[in-house]
């Protein structure tokens, strides 16, 4: 049956036809329905046309909405609200404000259709500012319903706007607003977002009924606020625990610094016979990345291989994370494999392989891929040029490390933030040219308030034994953080190098006056899935007198390759943590 004798003239069956449409993203099926109504002189019925609107809007074709809608003869709020709400989703502002000005009677779905998408289009301030403005314009006659409450909610959430929260919170319950399941979970998820998680418990006790988002935004609050032993023990009572759930949780603890813990929820995940998505993994690969685990990383990506779709293993976001993974576990021929094979390269893609060869000890090609990414007409920001400027940093290029700074803002846009002057101190640290560091702290933006600076110039002053300059940075950096032992730890050292033992052991003696002790620094090596910790003399391994024998028989060998030993004083050698 061709599509054209399906089609009947009764306005119920096209209706009916125009629902599929919909259901079924149609668009050629309905425009021969419009094009029927047409001759039919349907096409005046309102109804009809407003079905007719709707679906052309469904259908992501506005121009043809408006054309409908202006073939409407009796137009009806309805008509109106339809096409606005086209405009609103599709991001045209512009037009849904002119409309909103020359509507007849504007109602509350009106106001609901432009609050929600200016949020949802990442214009929280601006649904924020039409609430106020529509608020003060018509007092009392602007009703307020739950979709409005929800609307404003979430503009609220974007916001981090917790006292206009508040506000709206009272004004929806003192007029009478439903608290139904849609209004509480969006309740819960702003409280969580502003980092009130007892007011979103509060809210997840009184509700008569949840669902799985009403239990996740409440583990979602919790793990915001860096409880993770709440949100285990929500996470265990949930009725139903779904893979945005166990996702969420994985996330949580992998950015709460505790990966080994992510990585066994994963595998508890699997158990339960819950099929991860694209979230999961590149939560699950940026725990491997931080721990960092290179076998347990690899054994992810061979999951990822051998059980997912093609869909999921091209997927951008799991393939950067696999990229990031292994630049972090030192892995630069896998990551430069995956990043050869993905077609579809992101600005996080060149970041992360940039990155990956600065912190990896190889500049050159680090600066190389960023020349790649230019050829590419990708366009770099802060983050690629703190990988740019680290790569500089290890080659030694400080005539091009400020020449890259000054391309930030001149050919980019991009005004340099201290993470940027900081790396570029480093650098000159690296170079002896300690007057200078301390110059550029000066001239940087809040420099002098920076301790990532001050902390890389105290660091350059006791390789290079720079007393004067290393006072200086460390009483800057006593003022911006005077609970920090490894400071005093450092400044320390360097008068001990200097021979000022006395000065040294004053300095010990005040940190001990005030409790102040650095946590131990220790090195570690991945041996089949586990990790060995190595702290300075410590002698609790359990192979440790294997590994001192070892240790002996290397030291001729390495005599011969040329490495000089460097003897210091053992009191130099006992707290010197600082890394």
């Amino acid at each position: 049956m061709q599509p054209s004798e399906a089609i009947s003239s009764e306005p119920n069956q096209f209706a009916h036809l125009l629902s599929k449409c919909i259901r079924t993203n149609d668009l050629k099926l309905g425009r021969l329905i419009h094009s029927r109504l047409i001759k039919t002189a349907l096409n005046c019925n309102t109804f009809l046309a407003n079905r007719l609107i709707d679906m052309y809007s469904k259908c992501s074709s506005v121009d043809y909405a408006q054309q409908a809608f202006n073939d409407l003869s009796h137009k009806n709020t309805q008509s109106w609200n339809t096409l606005l709400s086209a405009y609103c989703k599709k991001g045209l502002f512009e037009k849904a404000f002119q409309m909103l000005d020359v509507m007849p009677e504007p109602n509350v779905v009106s106001y609901n259709s432009i609050i929600s998408s200016l949020t949802h289009h990442g214009f929280p301030g601006k649904a924020m500012g039409f609430f106020k403005r529509t608020r003060t314009q018509y007092k009392n006659e602007f009703l307020i319903d739950e979709f409005t409450v929800v609307g404003m909610v979430n503009a609220c959430a974007c916001l981090g706007a917790l006292k206009l929260l508040r506000e709206l919170h009272g004004l929806a319950t003192v007029i009478g607003v439903r608290f139904n399941l849609v209004v509480c979970n969006a309740m819960i998820d702003a409280y969580g977002k502003c980092g009130k998680h007892e007011y979103s418990y509060f809210i997840f006790c009184q509700m008569h009924e949840t669902d799985v988002f009403s239990w996740t935004s409440m583990l979602v609050a919790y793990i915001r606020a860096s409880r993770m032993a709440d949100a285990c023990s929500l996470f265990d009572s949930m009725p139903v625990r779904n893979v945005v759930a166990w996702t969420v949780l994985i996330t949580g603890f992998a950015q709460n610094g505790e990966g080994d813990k992510a990585l066994c929820i994963f595998k508890e995940m699997l158990e339960e016979g819950i099929v991860p998505s694209a979230s999961t993994y590149v939560s699950v690969l940026s725990a491997c990345a931080d721990i960092p685990l290179l076998e347990r990383g690899k054994q992810v990506h061979g999951h990822i291989f051998r059980y997912t779709c093609l869909i999921d293993l091209h997927n951008v976001f799991v393939v950067n994370a696999l990229i990031d993974m292994y630049c972090k576990c030192g892995d630069m021929i896998s990551a430069m494999t995956l990043f050869e094979r993905l077609d579809g390269k992101d600005r996080v893609t060149w970041n992360s392989i940039i990155i990956g060869f600065a912190q990896n000890g190889n500049g050159e090609m680090s600066l190389f891929m960023f020349d790649k990414m230019i050829e590419a007409d990708t366009k770099p920001n802060h983050v690629t040029f703190l990988g740019v400027l680290s790569a500089c940093s290890h080659c030694g290029l400080l005539s091009e490390g400020f020449q890259y700074l000054h391309s930030m803002e001149s050919e980019y846009g991009i005004v340099p933030q201290l993470d940027h002057y900081a790396v570029l101190i480093d650098l000159l640290g690296r170079k002896n040219r300690l007057q200078e560091a301390a110059e550029l702290i000066k001239k940087a933006p809040w420099g002098t308030y920076n301790i990532g600076m001050w902390g890389a110039l105290l660091g350059a002053c006791r390789v290079h034994g720079n007393l004067k300059l290393a006072r200086r940075a460390a009483e800057a950096l006593f003022e911006l953080e005077p609970d920090s032992a490894a400071r005093y730890i450092m400044l320390s050292n360097v008068y001990a190098a200097a021979g000022r033992w006395d000065d040294a052991r004053s300095l010990r003696r005040y940190m001990d006056n005030r409790g102040l002790v650095k946590e131990a620094a220790y090195s570690w090596i991945e041996i089949k899935n586990i990790r060995h910790k190595f702290v300075a003399k410590d002698k609790s391994h359990s192979r440790s007198e294997e590994i001192k024998d070892l240790l002996l028989k290397l030291i001729d060998p390495m005599k011969d390759a040329g490495y000089i030993f460097q003897l210091e004083s053992s009191y130099f050698l006992e707290d010197d943590a600082f890394s």
